[in-house]
């Protein structure tokens, strides 16, 4: 006799019992150069939600060089999380994470990467609950894999090129974006044009300014870039007016990344046609439903979609694939690179990153599992112990 297989049971009843939130301090592999900030470390702000039903869920949040990024840092949202958002949280049922979200939302202003963190963690729980990855409790996924590009940020265009040839040749990354922003816009422009003449067509190049360019310097470095390959430029403004501006002036895409800050912004960028690419940041847009509300803003509109990082660790990564891996369209991949930035592993088993893309896991919530013994030895309020004798203390990030 044959058997069906088994179904996900649906959720038991359960509260939020306890919240714990804590920072973990990571070296990066090297020094990762910003127009904004040059990072040796990143600090992962975590947060679990210890239900009733022995059911735990974990998120994070994650900045990019402290406050030098945006208005929200690790620090911050651990001390927004423990004072606001647990008296809110102990007690609530786990089950209804769109209803607790929208409490949270009408309570709590602003706090988008805290609140991502928070439904992160909710997702997570109720995953493990059902017995569904995050993917399927989002409305389902469409890939199993991402595209991941990686980011050539070392400021030395040599190194860049090394970098890049043994990304190609390990298989793990053709797309690579590089940094720029920081030095006059005649010798980035020179700087990227000798990398995609290295690369040829192996591989693909793109740039992120970070906002640091005039629209004068932009409309010089625009049409530079285009004659050199480049195929997509990151806000290259500050303005959303200017970038509409550029966009369409030159051959290459425009993208916008710290103007979209979620719904809102988005529907705004749209109706104005300044951007012909979004990157799509769960912490940035405000949390994992509000980055689907951005896709689906952009899919109305004819904007194409990538899949933007914060630089999160393992834990934030994961999250943003489960969301990536739900849009209908992603034409531009994703840079799902963070965790391998860092020079140490939090999880019991690594990420899948392999012929150039990040696997998705299938298990329930996250489908991941932190490795408690290094958690706690790189979390910053725990005495360290002398079990991993090969730990080098975690610099802080540095303002350039």
């Amino acid at each position: 006799m044959q058997h069906s297989p088994s179904l996900p049971l649906p959720a038991s009843a359960a509260v939020i019992e306890r919240v714990e939130t804590f920072l973990v301090d990571l070296p990066t592999i090297r020094p990762h150069q910003l127009s904004m900030a040059t990072m040796n470390g990143q600090t992962l702000m975590l947060v679990r939600l210890y239900c009733s039903d022995g059911t735990v869920g974990v998120g994070e949040g994650t900045t990019i060089g402290g406050l030098a990024y945006g208005a929200e840092s690790p620090e911050g949202m651990k001390l927004a999380i423990d004072t606001y958002f647990a008296p809110l949280l102990v007690g609530a049922d786990a089950n209804h994470v769109p209803a607790l979200m929208a409490k949270l939302n009408k309570a709590i202003k602003e706090n988008r990467f805290a609140k991502c963190a928070v439904e992160t963690a909710l997702f997570d729980a109720l995953g493990h609950r059902t017995g569904l990855p995050v993917s399927q409790l989002l409305g389902g996924r469409l890939r199993d894999s991402l595209p991941v590009a990686w980011t050539l940020a070392s400021g030395d265009t040599a190194k860049d090129i090394d970098e890049a040839e043994r990304m190609l040749a390990l298989r793990r990354h053709k797309t690579f974006k590089l940094k720029i922003g920081r030095r006059s816009v005649a010798a980035d422009v020179a700087h990227v044009a000798a990398i995609k003449k290295a690369l040829g067509d192996r591989g693909a190049v793109r740039v992120d300014v970070n906002m640091a360019w005039s629209e004068l310097e932009a409309q010089q470095g625009l049409a530079g870039l285009a004659d050199a390959g480049c195929e997509l430029v990151e806000q290259p403004v500050a303005s959303a007016e200017a970038m509409a501006r550029l966009k369409g002036r030159h051959p290459i895409a425009v993208m916008a990344d710290e103007s979209l800050t979620g719904p809102i912004s988005a529907f705004a960028l749209a109706r104005d046609a300044a951007a012909d690419v979004f990157a799509v940041k769960t912490e940035q847009s405000g949390g994992l439903q509000a980055a689907q509300q951005v896709a689906a803003i952009a899919d109305a509109a004819g904007i194409e979609l990538y899949g933007g990082t914060m630089l999160e660790g393992a834990v934030g990564t994961i999250a943003s694939a489960h969301v990536f891996a739900t849009f209908k369209h992603l034409q531009w991949g994703t840079e799902l690179f963070g965790p391998l930035l860092l020079t140490e592993e939090i999880l019991a088993e690594p990420l899948q990153y392999r012929d150039f893309e990040l696997a998705v896991p299938t298990a329930p919530g996250l489908g991941i599992a932190l490795d408690e013994e290094r958690v706690q030895y790189f979390r910053r309020d725990k005495k360290r112990s002398g079990l991993i004798a090969a730990a080098q203390p975690t610099p802080q990030p540095q303002i350039a």
